[in-house]
């Protein structure tokens, strides 16, 4: 049995960014991975026609320097998402054309969002990232909903509805889900709630040439064998002198472990000695987001003829947000629809079949009928892939950040925590799981590299 210097679990982009770095300062890795494919919550697909779109994540937008930089290191092209043309908007039963990022509601609504916006803005630009619990007031947020923050400072039913659609496209939940903390966190983690919901200068501005999985596919390729994948690890026994990973396989053994999973799949491994009891109460109050993604590809992205973007936001569900999702160089047209939070929870129960046809209605309302008949059609249930259990990452409750959650990215002896939940900077997306797979690879190069850690990040210019 081989002992290797670190074993990291979990394939996705921020497991095997640790990998990859610690591979280049000379350490040797195995990168074991549960599923029977790497890109954890990226994943590529091929429609018959040939075209590939992502089931998973996708985006990457300006300020996101690390993913930026992981791509051009992979040499991955980025292209620009489809923006030209009016959005649609459907509430109050009209659906209405529109420019640029928030509808044209009636003045006093329009206000009535933009205050909040404004607020919420102010807010979060105080929160500190490395702890939000620092802040003076931050127990006070922590202890509301971001439902109720609403329902205190939004005084139109049009404004709180335009809020919970916000929502579900950051966080694929629901407002209820969330400590207003955290979304004072998560904006600022993100720069501003402009950044997070927008298109061009936004979080949604560019898409991966061939597919986001590349990345990670890519990373696999350059780590070769050490690579494994269906092979989920049911146990973890650690010691002063190492630690054992049992999986179905058998025992991998190494001088330390990054465990780059959705945080309560953590829960699921038996671990010898148990965590401390405050991470394990932790892991236990962190569900995933609930989304699933759907597409319909057509002959023709027709919806552009008539001078839409393809992007649309509405009161009515499932399907409340919509993008074009066509890909460079192909004929064809695809939509893009998300069902989030609440409502995807629902659909996760009903048939297939079931969630396809009303999918299409969706599109039908916001597109015509002949969105009624693609020539293709995909969805993916995130809350159904058996090791990750939800997208787009963890949700923060109420009092979780006032009870120690910055502490889940501390290691435990010989035991280190990546994933994107662990970021102080774009948590949720792609950056913050580079962000967090360099920090986890540079804490285990301080433990026991005898070059020194400021070495390796000069070497790998990561500071």
């Amino acid at each position: 049995m081989n002992r290797s210097d670190v074993i990291v679990v979990g394939a996705g982009i921020s497991g095997l960014t640790a990998a990859w770095r610690l591979a280049l300062a000379g350490r040797q890795v195995k990168v074991l991975e549960a599923n029977k494919r790497v890109g954890g919550r990226t994943l590529n697909h091929s429609f018959a026609s040939g075209e590939v779109v992502e089931v998973g994540g996708q985006w990457v937008g300006p300020t996101q320097e690390r993913i930026h930089s992981l791509l051009s290191e992979l040499n991955l092209s980025t292209y620009p998402q489809w923006n030209q043309g009016d959005n649609l908007t459907l509430f109050g039963g009209r659906l209405k054309p529109y420019r640029g990022t928030i509808p044209k509601f009636a003045p006093h609504v329009l206000l009535d969002v933009l205050q909040a916006h404004v607020r919420l803005d102010r807010m979060a630009r105080e929160v500190p990232l490395s702890d939000p619990s620092l802040h003076p007031r931050a127990e006070l947020w922590d202890s509301l909903t971001f439902a109720e923050w609403l329902r205190r400072n939004v005084r139109t039913a049009t404004g709180r509805k335009v809020f919970e659609l916000m929502c579900g496209a950051v966080f694929a939940a629901s407002p209820h889900d969330l400590s207003f903390l955290h979304v004072l966190f998560y904006i600022r983690s993100g720069n501003n709630l402009d950044t997070l919901l927008g298109v061009e200068g936004g979080a949604q501005q560019d898409r991966i040439l061939g597919g986001s999985q590349r990345i990670c596919q890519l990373l696999a390729e350059r780590l070769g064998d050490a690579v494994q994948t269906g092979e989920p690890i049911r146990a973890v026994r650690q010691s002063d002198s190492g630690v054992d990973l049992i999986s179905d396989r058998g025992v991998h053994q190494a001088a330390h472990v990054i465990f780059a999973i959705p945080p309560t799949q953590l829960l699921r491994i038996t671990q010898e000695p148990l965590l401390p009891s405050w991470r394990d109460q932790l892991l236990q109050r962190l569900p995933q987001g609930a989304v699933i993604k759907c597409m319909a590809l057509y002959d023709k992205p027709f919806w552009r003829e008539r001078g839409l973007s393809g992007q649309a936001t509405s009161e009515l569900g499932p399907v409340r947000l919509t993008f074009d999702n066509s890909v460079p160089g192909s004929p064809r047209g695809v939509l893009l629809g998300f069902i989030e939070g609440d409502e995807a929870r629902q659909w996760n129960a009903r048939l297939s079949g079931d969630r396809r046809t009303r999918v299409l209605e969706c599109f039908a309302r916001y597109f015509g009928d002949e969105a009624r008949h693609p020539i293709d059609y995909v969805d993916k249930s995130w809350a159904e892939e058996p090791f990750a259990r939800g997208c787009y990452a963890a949700l923060f409750p109420p009092g979780l950040w006032s009870s120690g959650a910055a502490r889940l990215r501390e290691p435990y002896g010989r035991l280190h925590f990546a994933g994107t939940e662990t970021a102080t900077h774009w948590m949720g997306y792609f950056d913050g799981a580079v962000e967090a797979g360099e920090r986890a690879a540079r804490e285990v190069l301080g433990a026991r590299d005898d070059r020194g850690e400021e070495d390796y990040v000069r070497h790998l210019g990561i500071a």
